[in-house]
């Protein structure tokens, strides 16, 4: 069942005062930036900072086997963060009003192999803009899963089950490569002199993060290179499961919507709104758990307010809900159990063959919700 079918039309009117709603609350928390939030961010970098330096300190000591256990968990706590809690968030802008040029989302470089001018650009324009629209919204799948019954089966997705494993795994590694479009490449729609001059810079960011991780640190370590080697391996991965978990429960959950070009004619902010309300799925935890998941725990109030500092999402979750069920709009969230396991069966039961299904319009103005 979608959450068109769990959500009442909106009439015109009902859906400009959601809109308003949803901006003043967006406008009052606007207004009361301010030392808290600075405050925050920077122990989000010290603590990235700190737990670094320990987790590779430890690292040179890991032929011992609790100093390397220690240390690469720290080390993989270290990338979390740095990756969920600081540069995604930091890369929004919701920072930027700091002046701080090491927190300005424009140029902030973040720790993995992918390049934060291409992530700026698939994810910050492109999925907040066009969020769960086909064709225009390149996170749907990521061109390799088939994730919703509107996408039209290909014999490549029975093997998509395995593709998901590896995705997850190399989690890192998709995301540096999005932006370079092999596919258009591959069905001779792109000369591969634009495939290597698009490269470039990911080819470097890679060489950078590789030599960094597998090369640098385990020479610093002499005789016990090995352990340092397989502790940055066994971080990275850390890091790649545990972002790839939260971003597919954000996205892929069983309520969450694709919708079809046409929503974007005349689209309002009410419209706009919605979409990303219809389109994203939150995770039920504590502060520690919205932490390490760059508080994409509550990724409807990330999408509605993606340029807000995170740490206000908590603060800001009970009004939307509330703001929700006045107009009856589904609030999607449950456990990580729960949302990833809904997960898990969108890529098994999407791998086999089926007649794609239109994608289906924002019911509004008394349209009939669509059933699932």
């Amino acid at each position: 069942m979608t959450t068109t079918a769990l959500s009442r039309p909106l009439s015109a009117e009902e859906l400009q005062r959601f809109g308003a709603e949803l901006d003043a609350l967006r406008a009052r928390h606007v207004a009361d930036l301010g030392e808290k939030d600075a405050r925050y961010i920077r122990r989000i970098v010290a603590a990235v900072r700190y737990t670094e330096a320990a987790g590779r300190a430890l690292l040179f000591f890991g032929l011992f086997a609790p100093a390397w256990v220690l240390g690469t968990l720290l080390l993989g706590l270290s990338k979390i963060l740095e990756n969920m809690e600081l540069g995604h968030n930091v890369m929004h802008g919701q920072y930027d009003w700091m002046r701080d040029p090491t927190l300005d989302g424009k140029t902030y470089e973040w720790d993995i192999v992918g390049t934060s001018d291409n992530w700026r650009k698939t994810h910050n324009f492109k999925h907040h803009t066009y969020t769960n629209v086909r064709g225009m919204d390149d996170d749907i799948g990521y061109g390799l899963l088939r994730l919703f019954p509107e996408q039209k089966w290909k014999p490549f997705y029975l093997a998509q089950p395995l593709i998901a494993v590896v995705f997850a795994l190399l989690f890192q590694w998709g995301v540096a490569i999005q932006e370079l479009r092999i596919g258009r490449w591959w069905h001779g729609k792109m000369s591969a002199a634009e495939l290597r001059e698009k490269f470039r810079p990911v080819g470097r960011k890679m060489r950078r993060q590789l030599l960094k991780d597998y090369v640098l640190f385990p020479l610093l370590a002499g005789p016990f290179w090995m352990p340092v080697l397989l502790g940055n391996f066994v971080a990275n991965g850390l890091r790649n499961l545990w972002t790839y978990m939260i971003i597919f429960c954000g996205h892929f959950t069983a309520n969450a919507e694709v919708f079809p070009k046409s929503v974007l004619d005349n689209e309002t902010r009410g419209h706009w709104y919605l979409r990303q309300l219809r389109g994203s799925s939150n995770l039920k935890g504590g502060p520690l758990f919205h932490i390490l998941s760059g508080n994409l725990s509550h990724q409807i109030e990330h999408h509605l307010f993606p340029d807000i500092p995170a740490r206000r999402y908590a603060e800001m979750a009970p009004v939307v809900r509330e703001i929700c069920a006045r107009y009856g709009q589904h609030y999607n969230t449950g456990s990580l159990a729960s949302q990833f396991g809904q997960v898990v069966w969108r890529i098994l039961r999407h791998a086999l063959p089926s007649r794609p299904r239109a994608a289906a319009p924002l019911a509004l103005d008394g349209a009939q919700p669509v059933a699932a």
